[in-house]
């Protein structure tokens, strides 16, 4: 079964960039980063998501990201689903810092359980029966709505949303160009999705 090890940040300066994160959410995230001066505009058509345990932590995490530099797009709110927030950071990338949980049921701390790598796609059908021909299994799947596919423990999990409608959710304008500025270390080959996420093959 093919899953995420890590993910590439690639940013105009990738030190600036790991010196954020790591001020934010400490040294434990599965990121790598790289120097790119490839063009970039406007969405980049993911998000990365970290899910915490309850609204009290992702208060905490997102008081850190905004103290090491990040922006905020949505400050953190209940909803049907949960409890959660956008923001962007200093390098443009959207994360979403949210839980499942509505109510706080032990003290509050500074910590994640989860990272997800949220990807908009203009076909889902083509997306779906691409990934699974490269190894990646289907966990759920809604139809053209949303698939989201098995993972390693404590890997990242890869979700697929359609892009106008996942942008919404992000509350970003689903308008963008250029590179993606992410390459996705796998644990199996090389190779471009149908939306341009290039995959760089860990040979694990």
């Amino acid at each position: 079964m093919t899953y995420i090890e890590h993910l590439t940040i690639e940013a105009a300066d990738a030190q600036a960039a790991e010196d954020f994160y790591t001020a934010a959410f400490g040294s434990d995230l599965p990121l790598r980063f790289r120097a790119s001066e490839e063009p970039t505009s406007g969405f980049r058509g993911f998000t990365l998501d970290l899910v915490a345990a309850q609204p009290a932590n992702v208060d905490l995490l997102f008081d850190a990201a905004l103290a090491a530099g990040a922006e905020t797009v949505k400050a953190p709110v209940k909803s049907l689903w949960g409890y959660g927030g956008v923001l962007r950071t200093p390098d443009g990338v959207v994360m979403k810092l949210v839980t499942s949980s509505k109510k706080d049921t032990e003290p509050a701390e500074r910590k994640y359980d989860e990272v997800v790598l949220l990807m908009g796609t203009t076909d889902m059908k083509a997306a779906k029966k691409f990934y699974e021909a490269n190894g990646l299994e289907v966990a759920k799947s809604y139809g053209g709505k949303y698939t989201e596919f098995a993972t390693d423990k404590g890997a990242v999990k890869l979700a697929l949303y359609p892009r106008k409608a996942f942008a919404k959710t992000a509350f970003v304008d689903p308008a963008g160009s250029g590179s993606h500025r992410i390459a996705i270390g796998g644990s199996g080959g090389s190779f471009t999705d149908p939306d341009g996420f290039v995959w760089e093959g860990t040979g694990a």
